[in-house]
């Protein structure tokens, strides 16, 4: 007895951390059924008839509101998918790899010369930075055309009542008798909020705190370092990052459950119809983003990289 005591082995960690995932997405099932079912018996009683009645779950549009999705909105949205795409992964890179294989630094020359010699970073690092510039360029363009043809008011609230059209929303949705849907004139309020919040809350969160993790941030300088601590901004951008991701798997799963078509036609075809032209372009767009993915490791990196500084090891 003391023998098979004595050489027993404690249970793989591995093993260990797929029972705590495993405990983690039972109970997440329990807790989203239990929402169903409350919110299906919350449809049913008077008051809350009344209240989805009055706030059906959408605001009003300005008069002058356009209506449709240009085709320049389509592209943006792509490029927003790819770039997001790849600064999640290349982000995860960097947090997690130990030990990178290649570095890069910057040739200090041009408009790019500086005083200070060039900080020496992962090549992980360098394929993050580059996706965050290209995105944020990509962003900047976004905002510009979306004041300029009036785009804003389709996603910027401008009446109160979007917080009880949400609300209504919401519990439509958690019922499964989900919100008559035609985002090609007017979103829904909670759609309203999300969009609103990715575009001019999340995405500057992003944008802000990674400039102060990243080389360009001014180095020695006491007084910067101590009202924009570097903690500080680390604590925001992970949890933004999850934020993202989290809404891209939400907004690809409603897109696809509400109307697949329909949908996909708005956002890449700038059509109101349910053709197929719209599916065959998210298609295409889906292999260029998975084969992107895929091909983001360092043999590929590496020439692309070394036309813009000097790889090292």
């Amino acid at each position: 007895m003391s023998l098979l005591t004595t050489t027993q082995e404690p249970p793989p960690k591995s093993k260990s951390k797929w029972v705590g995932t495993a405990a983690r997405i039972f109970i997440a099932v329990v807790v989203l059924a239990v929402v169903i079912l409350v919110a299906m018996w919350a449809r049913g009683l008077g008051p809350v008839q009344e209240f989805l009645a009055q706030y059906p779950g959408h605001s009003e549009l300005p008069h002058n509101a356009p209506v449709g999705i240009p085709a320049w909105l389509g592209w943006q949205h792509f490029l927003n998918a790819f770039f997001i795409v790849l600064i999640i992964r290349s982000g995860w890179q960097v947090r997690t790899t130990a030990r990178p294989k290649a570095y890069w630094t910057r040739k200090n020359t041009g408009i790019f010369k500086t005083r200070s010699k060039p900080s020496k970073i992962s090549l992980e690092l360098w394929f993050h930075l580059s996706m965050d510039m290209l995105w944020l360029l990509n962003g900047l363009i976004f905002i510009v055309m979306l004041f300029v043809s009036g785009g804003w008011m389709r996603i910027v609230p401008t009446s109160w009542d979007v917080f009880p059209n949400a609300l209504s929303a919401a519990l439509q949705y958690a019922s499964l008798n989900w919100p008559v849907e035609n985002g090609w004139v007017n979103y829904n309020a909670l759609q309203v909020l999300a969009y609103f919040t990715i575009v001019f809350i999340a995405a500057p969160l992003a944008a802000i705190t990674g400039v102060r993790m990243s080389p360009a941030w001014p180095k020695g300088n006491a007084a910067l370092d101590k009202i924009y601590p570097m903690e500080a901004a680390r604590k925001i951008h992970f949890p933004v990052m999850i934020f993202f991701t989290a809404f891209v798997i939400m907004h690809v799963a409603l897109v696809l459950c509400t109307g697949a078509l329909k949908n996909l036609n708005h956002m890449f075809a700038s059509r109101e119809d349910a053709g197929w032209l719209g599916f065959g372009i998210f298609a295409l767009s889906v292999a260029v983003m998975v084969g992107s993915y895929f091909l983001a490791k360092p043999i590929f990196l590496r020439p692309i990289a070394g036309l813009m500084g000097k790889i090292s090891k």
